[in-house]
């Protein structure tokens, strides 16, 4: 079923990517190579959100370590509650792109269940009090004040609910610099785009109902100790080392691709960050990136826009990045270091040792 959807899809996903040039499956070599081979197996097809990451290896398998561990690996979780949470995410990030995917891959596993309330955030007309509870627990958790901890349930189980949702943060990020609004091509009419998204859920949905085996993709990279902020990981094996692994190769990406001085800014940055959008303006950005050296502004404007308003990053910031480091890897690196900057900071304002659930009122938090 891969190598067939592959071949089907294969120009349009190589073309959806944006400001960077995939690898071709056809010279794909190396550690490219062995994740495409996964990425067909597992996924169904080469997702643009993963291969858009090929300029930089480790950071293509570091994404894919992630996606693959925590969204389509067997586990305590069934696969549609991890996509109901991979499409709240993806809703409350403003990422058009991931949320009809995963929306979609929801509505063909559950015979069209959840996923219009979920994108309209009308979660609390979700009848399913476990799918309305676990939608709504991924809907707030992009916010630090009105974050809620997961409901008690079994260490394995909360660690699989958070990798989907951190994963989410960084892939929503990654995904709104790359790729457009939508995975159709732009020239599809208005009037057949939910009769295709329909029928991209169903192709969907059925490799999605063929778990993966866990860990298969830990060979990829080199064993790394768990970070503590990653600790809610702890609760499966698998999704312990898929974490490290990945962690540990977008950092080192992150030391070559991003000066020492945009990183501090953009740590110093997230650990004010209350979740809430900037913006509507880059104007704070701006402000941020004038305590620079000049040299390194367009990297800091390019890492904090990744990081707190990836939906603002467009041709300019890239264009300015590029002046001083024209390459895709450094590209890709530095991006991938500030998504997954923000996406750990979201996953430690969730998982902690005692979760508490809010009242909520129509689908939102109440605090």
């Amino acid at each position: 079923m891969g190598a067939i959807l592959t071949k089907a899809t294969l120009p349009g996903s190589l073309a959806q990517v944006g400001h960077v040039t995939p690898v071709s499956p056809a010279t794909a070599t190396g550690l490219v190579r062995r994740v495409y081979g996964q990425l067909e197996q597992d996924f169904g097809m080469l997702a643009p959100p993963v291969i858009l990451h090929s300029p930089a290896p480790r950071s293509l398998a570091a994404c894919w370590t992630m996606l693959r561990e925590s969204l389509l690996a067997a586990g305590a979780v069934p696969r549609s509650l991890r996509e109901v949470v991979a499409a709240a995410v993806s809703a409350a990030n403003r990422c058009p792109y991931c949320a009809d995917v995963h929306g979609a891959t929801l509505r063909g596993l559950t015979r069209g269940r959840y996923a219009a309330e979920i994108a309209a955030d009308r979660i609390g007309d979700i009848r399913d009090p476990e799918v309305r509870e676990i939608a709504q627990w991924a809907r707030g958790l992009g916010r630090r004040s009105t974050a809620v901890r997961l409901p008690r349930r079994t260490p394995e189980e909360n660690a699989e609910l958070v990798a989907v949702a951190v994963t989410f943060h960084y892939l929503n990020r990654m995904v709104n610099v790359f790729l457009g609004e939508s995975p159709l091509p732009p020239d599809v009419p208005a009037r057949a785009r939910p009769g295709l998204m329909r029928l991209f859920g169903l192709v969907m949905s059925t490799t999605a109902r063929r778990a993966a085996r866990p860990g298969l993709s830990l060979d990829l990279l080199p064993a790394a100790p768990l970070p503590a902020e990653l600790s809610w990981a702890a609760g499966a094996p698998h999704l312990t080392g898929a974490f490290a692994q990945a962690a540990a190769a977008v950092e080192e990406a992150g030391r070559r691709a991003v000066p020492e001085p945009v990183r501090e800014l953009v740590s110093a940055a997230l650990a004010e960050w209350d979740g809430e959008p900037a913006g509507p303006s880059r104007a704070w950005a701006e402000d941020r990136v004038r305590a620079l050296p000049e040299e390194c502004r367009p990297a800091g404007r390019l890492a904090l826009l990744t990081a707190l308003a990836s939906y603002q990053v467009d041709h300019q910031v890239i264009a300015g990045f590029r002046r001083t480091d024209p390459g895709d890897r450094a590209l890709v690196e530095l991006t991938s270091w500030a998504s997954l900057a923000a996406a750990r900071t979201a996953g430690a304002w969730i998982a902690g040792p005692e979760p508490v659930l809010h009242t909520t009122r129509n689908g939102r938090t109440v605090p």
